[in-house]
């Protein structure tokens, strides 16, 4: 099932509700009262748009939390540290992600292609949806909630220029989602290319999911690629499924 946590909950909102990957052994995602916790085994070489741990860094965990929608905050990266904090989460080697989307309705999506194993965690909104390169209003610089945020792990090797074309090649397959449901930039009726808030982090362990030696360095990750079509794919589905479990249609173009 893709949306694990859309019709589950746990029996004490201080205990989470556990998604454990089913190709990735140790991979685990937990859904808490406020935030989800993407968790891997090993160390991950990541690049990241993220507010918190973002740029190019050696990672382990990505966290994705959930903020009232007009949340304004003049200092993001204190209010993500003093939560990891109080939720008992280790500071380093964490990415921390904000968002306003119900976390019931993330999307996860596991696959294995050329000796690697993706899993990719998304939770999408498109309430402000935006056509990049098209004249639209702009704000100074400023710190709001993600509407779209992607989290893609990857138990491969990848050489840097290669997870630096994962991100445009996850980017493409979110801007091909939101064009086939439809999606507008709210502005000016355009089709969008994302929203103005969007965030996302990808990481590679340099190993193979058991921890061993990878069997081979992928040095691309674009679409003519199957490491590339296989992240492709799953950013794909994965922003697709996650607006369709918010209530969003092709047809009706907003949320019930």
């Amino acid at each position: 099932m893709a949306t694990p946590f859309l019709h589950t909950d746990s029996e004490s909102k201080d205990l989470p509700v556990l998604y454990s990957s089913r190709q990735w052994p140790g991979l685990t995602i937990s859904r808490y009262e406020r935030h989800l916790l993407l968790e891997s085994p090993q160390m991950l070489d990541t690049i990241s748009s993220s507010i918190y741990g973002g740029g190019m860094n050696r990672l382990s965990r990505a966290v994705n939390i959930y903020v009232d929608r007009h949340y304004d905050s003049s200092d993001p990266v204190r209010d993500i540290q003093e939560l990891l904090e109080k939720w008992g989460h280790p500071a380093q080697q964490t990415a921390g992600l904000l968002t306003a989307v119900k976390l019931e309705h993330a999307s996860i999506l596991e696959d294995e292609t050329d000796g690697a194993v993706l899993l990719c965690c998304t939770t999408a909104g498109v309430s402000n949806g935006a056509r990049a390169g098209s004249k639209r209003t702009v704000f100074n610089a400023g710190y709001t909630p993600g509407t779209i945020n992607i989290m893609l792990f990857i138990a491969g090797k990848l050489t840097p220029y290669a997870l630096v074309n994962a991100v445009q090649t996850a980017v493409e397959a979110k801007v091909a989602a939101l064009q086939d449901l439809g999606v507008r930039d709210a502005e000016n009726g355009q089709s969008a290319t994302g929203t103005t808030t969007d965030a996302i982090v990808i990481g590679a362990s340099g190993l193979a999911a058991d921890g061993t030696e990878a069997r081979l360095t992928h040095a691309y990750a674009g679409t003519a690629t199957r490491l590339g079509d296989c992240i492709g794919r799953l950013v794909y589905q994965s922003v697709t499924e996650s607006l369709c479990a918010s209530g969003y249609t092709a047809e009706r173009r907003q949320f019930s």
